[in-house]
């Protein structure tokens, strides 16, 4: 089979099945070969692997991933791309294609099923329009996972990154950080897809945490309050946490728990580290 890695190869695929490009899927396929294999390198693939592949397009990544890995099993949501992977993957036996909206999946019945419930490796060109509901759907379901190498909007592994007082730093900051550590791979360029992008892009490695680096006994309040404190930006912690339904708390216990950390009554979300909101959950259920 030919590179798909190839713009000419891609294009002549897109051309025979009169594939039209849907941006309800957030569908750009990456056309550039060195890219690829940066991404094949951060994966750390081996034999023993079973691959999740999220959004395989026509192929061209999965093509690599088989060659690397022990299975790789690709879900696509759009069926027009189905009979097109029939072909692009025709040579490769240890690749299963399934059809399906990888948010309604149930994916730990699926790790079990295909690879004993041990942890597996995500690797994709992810839909940038669903990237943080697949990446918390991974982490928030206990998915036994041991690397998610993904390609993402430039902004977003920016925030993945981000520590306390940045820009960028953000509810997706402490999520990813609690689950994961993150590692910017590649920055990439939109002239690496077909169609182009209208924002740069990112490959971003996030390796999962044998242990969260904070302990809490309610990760749901903690996920709330971190939701809670950059919802409103602008405001202080104290009444953002109090304008959330989601707090179950009055605002002198807030205000208590806040006082309680050695924090300013005035203090944002944005300066507090994860182990602060750690202490602050901890503070709150004592209350």
């Amino acid at each position: 089979m030919a590179d798909l890695g190839d713009p000419k190869r891609t294009i002549e695929i897109i051309q025979k099945y009169g594939f039209a490009f849907q941006k309800r899927f957030g569908q750009n396929f990456l056309i550039d070969p060195h890219v690829l294999d940066k991404i094949i390198r951060a994966a750390d693939l081996t034999r023993e692997d079973l691959v999740l592949e999220i959004g395989p397009g026509i192929g061209t990544m999965t093509q690599r991933l088989a060659e690397a890995a022990g299975k790789v099993v690709a879900v696509e949501i759009d069926p027009k791309l189905i009979p097109v992977l029939k072909e692009t993957l025709a040579g490769y036996e240890n690749v299963r294609v399934i059809n399906q909206d990888i948010l309604k999946m149930d994916i730990q019945a699926l790790v079990r099923e295909e690879n004993g419930g041990r942890p597996i490796k995500v690797v994709a060109n992810l839909p940038y329009y669903i990237t943080t509901p697949i990446l918390m759907g991974l982490f928030e379901r206990h998915v036994p996972v041991d690397t998610i190498t993904v390609m993402v909007q430039k902004e977003v592994a920016d925030r993945m990154q981000a520590g306390p007082g940045a820009k960028d730093y953000g509810a997706l900051s402490l999520a990813v950080q609690y689950h994961a550590a993150p590692y910017l791979v590649a920055n990439v360029p939109p002239n690496c897809f077909i169609p182009r992008p209208r924002v740069g892009s990112a490959v971003i490695r996030l390796t999962r945490h044998p242990e969260p680096p904070v302990q809490v006994a309610d990760e749901k309040l903690l996920s709330a309050l971190i939701r809670a404190s950059f919802n409103q930006r602008r405001k202080t912690l104290l009444n953002s946490l109090n304008n959330s339904p989601e707090i179950p708390f009055t605002k002198e216990q807030i205000a208590a728990a806040i006082d309680g950390l050695g924090l300013s009554p005035s203090v944002r979300g944005e300066a507090l580290t994860l182990e602060q909101f750690a202490a602050l959950c901890a503070s709150l259920l004592k209350s």
